[in-house]
């Protein structure tokens, strides 16, 4: 027995007071020590009893071992009891009353329909933590299971089901079960689901099923996307599932094209568009747009629209939703990772609005086996990637730099490997753009090499590898980046290079690839934390790399010595040439001159 049982013993039934008491302090004192000095002394003579006791049974007499086993046993029961009771004594309260007695709960009796209700819900709750679904928001419909289940529950129209089954759409994805049974509902909507979840199918099926038939009173729903590519993608998507519908759907393609079928705008449903193809045609006198009949405004990559930066989308957000005027307006905001900013927002300006997330905030796809590589420099970059090659690349593949001219010089180098190489970035015409994705879908291009405009929602079906030449910007940027392969239930590989200068944004991608089942080194999970005024630098300026070359350095310098040379003495020839004209035509003036004289003297 140590200090604080005896402690316990010897101060069970004694009430400590902290408040005030009604007697004086001395007299409160008085009577707690000769409580405590009454129990020490009756303790002190129960431990003298059973040593006393103790010592007589050392001395018994060796009989039968039976019957001194026996006598122990009674005597230890017997002297249990004793110190028990001398305890009860003590504190004046049994053992048995002293402990507190559990309240049991009342047995409320259920009814038939609440019992049935309860096990709903709970089958309910079930299916969603089988399909890492969280959900936000009052009254939140439950998931569907089966395509089916739309028509004969949600009474969405057969053709529409037919076309999700004809687009080999068999069976729902998590988003898909959530998202569209609250769209259904004519709720406001924010999700968040993983790259390549089918998130295009959870916001074009409730839209299209709540149309139904065209009016001819212009655009009832708008769908913006971040780059023109998504936007082309969407609009194939839609075309598919308006099958057999009557439903017309308008894509903004040349700004001109546009401006000449101005009056048949309002036969179209449905526009599909980035955000500044539509701000200017609404700032043209008169607006080539009308916008005031949108039901459903949907934004896919919010967090990409919503953010303010070099593009500046959210500007230009601002003046779209001025425009859709309609009050019973829905809207639908959609994204691969979760951001503040956007969240913030839709719980400020949307009424009635639904939250889902499927799996973990701003994770990767559990889909996409990944690995980061240290290649010691920027030259050592350019041998992993040839490695790569020699060692059997698997086509197709993107490798995503970070600006269009380390874009240029990098296919410059993989151009004449014996690669089937091309490039895509915000420089090239849209002809230009279009037809390098569709070689790219076509299998003609083997690499793709791009900035971070083929990040968003491209679905390029069967990409094998992603490669991060340089690091990406920010752990957003690195999963939507990745988020390219991996996509409707294919694995796919993603594989980033680093440098000591990237050190900075390491750990961020480590703990990434942690939480989506990766292995990574614990010195990279240990490392230090980059602030946020850090992170925030790191995402808007990219830092400064060495140009992409295997040329030797001084031969690089040579070259440029050259050019400047060669520049210099066209310049200076193009000034002699100039000194030269000019003197012969002053000496072709002054002979002018002279003829005219003498020809007014012989005159």
């Amino acid at each position: 027995m140590d200090g604080f049982d005896l402690f316990r013993q010897l101060t069970r039934g004694v009430k400590f007071k902290r408040g005030k008491s009604a007697q004086s302090p001395e007299v409160s004192r008085m009577i707690s020590g000769t409580q405590l000095r009454l129990s020490f002394y009756l303790f002190k003579e129960v431990v003298a009893k059973k040593k006393i006791k103790l010592e007589e049974d050392l001395f018994v007499p060796d009989e039968d071992n039976n019957q001194l086993q026996n006598a122990t046993s009674e005597r230890t029961h017997s002297d249990e009891d004793e110190y028990s009771n001398s305890f009860e004594f003590i504190s004046g309260v049994p053992d048995s009353q002293a402990k507190m007695k559990k309240k049991k709960k009342k047995v409320v009796k259920l009814t038939d329909a609440e019992r049935e209700k309860q096990l709903e819900e709970k089958m309910i709750e079930n299916l969603r933590k089988e399909n890492q679904i969280t959900v936000l928001g009052k009254n939140i419909p439950p998931p569907f299971t089966t395509f089916e289940e739309l028509h004969t529950t949600y009474n969405v129209s057969k053709n529409l089901v037919r076309n999700l089954m004809n687009c080999n759409y068999s069976q729902p994805t998590p988003i898909q079960m959530q998202a569209i049974t609250i769209m259904l509902k004519g709720r406001s909507l924010m999700a968040c689901a993983p790259t390549g979840s089918g998130k295009t199918i959870a916001f074009l099926t409730p839209i299209i099923n709540d149309l139904k038939v065209p009016k001819k009173i212009g655009f009832r729903a708008l769908i913006l996307a971040p780059t023109r590519e998504l936007a082309q993608q969407i609009y194939r998507e839609c075309v598919r599932l308006c099958e057999k519908t009557s439903l017309k759907i308008y894509i903004i393609g040349k700004l001109n094209q546009s401006k000449s079928i101005e009056g048949e705008l309002k036969k179209f449903d449905i526009l599909i568009s980035t955000p500044n193809r539509v701000r200017f045609l609404l700032r043209q006198e008169p607006p080539l747009l009308d916008l005031k009949s949108v039901e459903w405004f949907v934004l896919d990559e919010a967090d990409r629209l919503m953010e303010e930066g070099q593009n500046n989308f959210k500007e230009q957000l601002d003046d779209i939703l001025a425009a859709c005027s309609n009050s019973n307006k829905k809207m639908a905001l959609f994204s691969a990772t979760y951001t503040v900013a956007v969240a913030k927002w839709a719980i400020k300006n949307l009424k009635n609005l639904a939250r889902v997330n499927i799996g973990l905030q701003n994770a990767a796809t559990e889909n996409v086996k990944q690995e980061l590589l240290f290649v010691g420099s920027e030259s050592g970059k350019l041998l992993a990637v040839r490695d790569l090659v020699r060692s059997g690349l698997k086509p197709p593949v993107l490798i995503f730099v970070q600006s269009k001219e380390r874009a240029k010089q990098l296919f410059e180098e993989l151009l004449y490997d014996g690669i089937n190489v091309d490039i895509i970035h915000a420089d090239r015409t849209q002809q230009q753009r279009d037809n390098c994705v569709r070689a790219f879908r076509e299998g003609h291009i083997w690499v793709l090499i791009c900035t971070e405009l083929m990040s968003r929602g491209i679905d390029f079906k069967g990409v094998n590898l992603v490669i991060n030449y340089d690091f990406p910007p920010s752990t957003i940027s690195y999963v939507h980046r990745i988020g390219r392969t991996g996509r409707a239930g294919r694995t796919g590989k993603a594989i980033t290079f680093f440098t000591q200068d990237d050190k900075a944004r390491i750990r961020s991608i480590a703990e990434i690839i942690k939480n989506s089942g990766g292995k990574v080194p614990e010195f990279m999970l240990k490392m230090k934390k980059a602030s946020k005024s850090e992170r925030k630098k790191l995402a808007n300026f990219a830092p400064k790399r060495e140009d992409i070359s295997t040329k030797i350095k001084s031969e690089v310098a040579k070259n440029e010595e050259a050019k400047e040379f060669k520049v210099k003495k066209n310049s200076s020839t193009l000034q002699e040439h100039t000194v030269v004209n000019k003197g012969e035509k002053v000496k072709k003036s002054k002979r002018k001159v002279d003829i005219i004289k003498k020809y007014k003297f012989y005159k």
